[in-house]
């Protein structure tokens, strides 16, 4: 009997968890921070999964803090601090502080110190680390087979 319930579990699991959406990001240079903001909120409700596998820039590294996001230790993300919407040119010290705030609220707290530490001082250009750097200030890594862990 013990083993029917704990087959049983184990298949609920597995058909519970193919329910639940997946996206594989291979290639987002990021885009519009708000957009971006939006579009996360959504996915966070709906308990979406994101696996970034490939190159992540700008407001796709948001999807770190999504519960249901991992990365692969060979994907590369590109980070830099907030600007406006003219490149070159900087955003008024306020603004940035509140941009940067917004946007390290969504990394996990390593990968946020590290963020407001460093790379949101990077704003023409990007800051590269690999996803192993990711994990390493707290990201989490994908399973072999796809998924969190």
């Amino acid at each position: 009997m013990r083993v029917r319930i704990a087959s049983l579990a184990v298949a609920f699991a597995l058909v519970a968890s193919a329910a639940v959406p997946q996206t594989i990001i291979e290639n987002d240079p990021g885009g519009s921070l708000v957009d971006r903001l939006t579009a996360l909120a959504s996915l966070r409700q709906t308990g979406h999964r994101v696996e970034i596998v490939g190159w992540c820039a700008s407001a796709c590294t948001l999807y770190l803090g999504l519960p249901g996001a991992c990365v692969r230790p060979s994907a590369r993300l590109g980070f830099h601090g907030p600007q406006s919407q003219f490149y070159g040119v900087s955003l008024p010290p306020d603004d940035f502080e509140h941009w940067s705030r917004v946007m390290a609220d969504h990394y996990p707290p390593q990968l946020r110190a590290w963020f407001m530490r460093d790379a949101r001082n990077t704003t023409m250009g990007v800051v590269q680390i690999t996803g192993a750097q990711a994990i390493q200030l707290g990201a989490r890594q994908c399973l072999k087979g796809g998924g969190n862990g």
